[in-house]
């Protein structure tokens, strides 16, 4: 993995200096971000070595630098000994074609066997259910459990229930929809359970237990999942991935990670994960009951509203916190056994739209999970890509993407690309054939012809996509139920500012309290990202410290923005949150107020990349870049890229004007260049190269192929081609005799 562009420069140089015909290269250099696909396991990958036949297509149609490897299995877990030794021989198969893999390493794919080792640790989820009583006799509540399942578990075992326990039966009156003050009565010991079992509890509530009108009763369901409070899940965590350490893998991945899926995201507010656990932490946190204070949050009382917002914003954040505690020591042990140049990989996004599935699988801990390149998966927004790569310094990021259709593919690699992207490749899907099979179809074409273009901005893009504009929203407001702003993230005013051609990042406050977020030379800043402008989306409920952090910013050169206000602090109690920060902050009623002046004046002062457009993907609406365009760097590159009409890209026939110094390019799909101050090329790459020329600069090919063109931090330049056949010619001579040559791909017949 980069960990500097030097660190790059070097290695070339050692490798190939002074050589004019060097040895072709099948993959991207290991020094460079990767070009990443999929390889999931099925049964018949571990039948008689047909793993080897995905290696051996993906090898020579799709050049993947490094796969990431995860099991697809109904039976067999990877504590088993010959599912362990048959990835270990896969692994160094794959080794002979220098494809690289990280595997999955998840402590879901070991469930059974964490079972056995902890039994006492399994997830719980608290289920709330609520009937009138009866007034004639004993009042019965019949709760049953869920059999949760995701791509992790498959039809043959899933997260199926394994016992259930009362927890509390209570009893109560409502007012305006709440329950009324002073109303609540503990009468589980006056009940009686009449039936158990790991999918259902039955209770009756004698007539004698109380006189109110409603009976609740909160049952506990256990599922064959580690609980993500589990005392020894860290410990178990480590021991697996040591289990592997004599495997020939490059990294691991942990993928989608969480709670087990919700997908309502649970309207009613009815049904908690739950632990003994997880009580305890609640009860350090707070000094409360978990499962009393389950009860205020579902369902509200009246006099309380301040308690049930502080509730839940402790619940949720605690929540948060613990999923990006599993994910860093995760993180750490990956390194610790493989190596710190060790990838860790796939994405921590699961729905992944910003709402109450997502919150109550991970507490929407995406910014903060950490992973080598910034990970998303299917339709994540756009605004989330680009600030997660902000995050963890990254050049590109990358999407897991999958889709029914080849012709999305075809869209999405130039898409992605556009926004600083690259693709993660996942089977086209549903998988109705063979998965090999369906793979290999996106080989065939011209797909993997444009990625190979694409990948050229490897070697000269270190820097992400310029987003000169932030929304930095409230998290405790947008994921608390009892709030005024559940599920607005902010996400529609940054899409706009998008379709305007204004890329903007979004980013969570909670990057603020962790230090992520900062100011640097006068301005807000992510990484390497620099804001011209700030928007405070909902800060209703936050701490003091987002407030001095506003403050301490006021007097800089990234203009400030708020929309909505601040009435509450983070535990529900009464705050002027508006008085505490800035006078200079501009404040807005609502998001669409916010937008229309953002969109007067920025005009004046950001120059706009090509508008993001409308689109629509496993029927949900996203907001992206078309398949042909241009946009800026952060460290000033210029990018314009054309696939439109052909996925291996169209014909680019453009001249610049890059603050004064005319660039001119007779390409196709790729067209980047990078000046330095004085207007010489600092770097500079293009897909199918026919003429360039800069200044002195200029490159005419008789044959054209794609070409990347850097300068090290001496002022030599050093250069990778790809796709040229015979001697580098004398015009690229002319610039540096350090060439990389890289292998094309070559395309399945269809």
């Amino acid at each position: 993995m980069l960990k500097s562009w030097m660190a790059f420069v070097g290695i070339a140089l050692v490798a190939t200096a002074g050589a004019v015909e060097n040895p072709v290269l099948t993959h991207l250099p290991p020094n460079v971000p990767p070009a990443l696909g999929c390889w999931f396991w099925h049964e018949e990958d571990f039948k008689d070595q047909n793993y080897r036949a995905y290696i051996d297509i993906v090898a020579k149609h799709a050049k993947f630098t490094l796969l990431t490897a995860s099991l697809r299995i109904p039976q067999g877990e990877l504590t088993d000994a010959f599912v362990h030794d048959t990835l270990r021989e896969a692994m160094e198969y794959a080794a002979r074609f220098d494809i690289r893999v990280a595997l999955d390493l998840d402590v879901r794919l070991t469930r059974e066997a964490f079972q056995t080792a902890y039994p006492d640790e399994m997830q719980e989820m608290l289920r709330i259910r609520e009937t009138p009583r009866n007034g004639e006799g004993d009042t019965v509540l019949e709760i049953t459990s869920e059999t949760l399942s995701d791509h992790y578990t498959g039809r043959a075992k899933p997260y199926l229930p394994l016992a259930s326990r009362l927890m509390r039966v209570y009893a109560f009156a409502r007012s305006e929809g709440s329950i009324a003050p002073g109303t609540v009565v503990d009468i589980t010991s006056a009940c009686r359970i009449e039936e158990r079992s790991e999918k259902k509890i039955r209770i009756a509530a004698p007539k004698t237990a109380t006189d109110q009108p409603i009976v609740c009763a909160c049952v506990a369901f256990s599922h064959l999942t580690p609980d993500v409070y589990a005392p020894h899940l860290l410990e178990f965590q480590r021991e697996l991935l040591r289990r592997y350490a004599d495997v020939k893998l490059v990294g691991a991945c942990k993928d989608e990670w969480g709670f087990p899926p919700c997908f309502d995201g649970t309207p009613k507010h009815n049904d908690f994960w739950y632990s003994e656990p997880m009580a305890l932490a609640y009860n350090q946190r707070t000094g409360r009951d978990l499962v009393r204070d389950c009860l205020l949050m579902y369902a509200g009382e009246v006099g309380r509203e301040g308690d049930r917002q502080g509730a839940v914003n402790h619940f949720m954040e605690m929540n948060r916190l613990r999923n990006v505690e599993i994910e860093g020591d995760f993180y750490r042990a990956v390194k610790e056994v493989f190596g710190q140049e060790a990838m860790v990989s796939t994405h921590p996004t699961w729905y992944p739209y910003c709402d109450s599935r997502e919150f109550k699988k991970n507490g929407l801990d995406w910014w903060a999970a950490r992973r080598d390149y910034a990970q998303t998966d299917e339709v994540t927004p756009f605004c989330v890509r680009t600030a997660m790569a902000k995050k963890w310094n990254n050049s590109v990021w990358y999407n897991m993407f999958y889709a029914p259709e080849k012709s999305q593919y075809e869209t999405a690699v130039w898409s992605h690309a556009l926004a600083g992207g690259r693709i993660n490749y996942h089977p086209l899907y549903p998988l109705k054939e063979a998965p090999g099979w369906r793979m290999s179809q996106l080989f065939a074409g011209n797909l993997m012809r444009g990625e190979a273009r694409i990948r050229m901005l490897h070697f000269i893009q270190p820097a992400p996509l310029d987003c000169r504009i932030a929304v930095i929203f409230g998290h405790p407001c947008a994921m608390n139920w009892a709030g005024p702003a559940y599920e607005d993230v902010g996400k529609d005013v940054a899409d706009a500012l998008w379709r305007a051609g204004y890329y903007t990042d979004l980013i969570p406050t909670s990057e603020i309290e962790s230090g992520a977020v900062k100011i640097e030379n006068g301005k807000i800043a992510y990484g390497t990202q620099r804001y011209d402008w700030v928007v405070l989306y909902h800060p209703e409920f936050e701490r003091s410290s987002i407030a001095e952090f506003f403050r301490n910013a006021a007097d800089g050169k990234t203009a400030l923005n708020r929309v909505g206000d601040w009435t509450r602090d983070f535990d529900g109690k009464p705050f002027d949150g508006n008085a505490t920060l800035p006078d200079k902050m501009i404040p807005y009623p609502d998001g669409a107020a916010c937008l229309a002046a953002l969109l007067e004046v920025l005009p004046r002062s950001v120059q706009a990349g090509t508008p993001a457009v409308d689109a629509v993907c496993w029927n949900t609406k996203l907001v992206q870049p078309p398949a042909a365009g241009h946009c800026r760097l952060v460290d000033g590159t210029r990018l314009v890229l054309a696939g439109q009409n052909d996925p291996a890209g169209d014909p680019i026939l453009t001249t610049l004007d890059i603050d004064g110094h005319t660039v001119a390019f007779d390409a196709v799909g790729v067209a980047a260049v990078r000046l330095a101050a004085d207007g010489s090329v600092n770097a500079m790459a293009a897909g199918n190269l026919k003429r360039f020329e800069s200044g002195s600069m200029k490159i005419e090919l008789q044959e054209p192929c794609d070409i990347a063109l850097w300068r090290d931090a001496s002022g030599n330049y050093h250069g990778a081609l790809q796709g040229l056949q015979g001697a580098i010619p004398p015009a690229l001579i002319s610039l540096t005799a350090d060439w990389v040559r890289l292998d094309a791909p070559t395309p399945l017949p269809e």
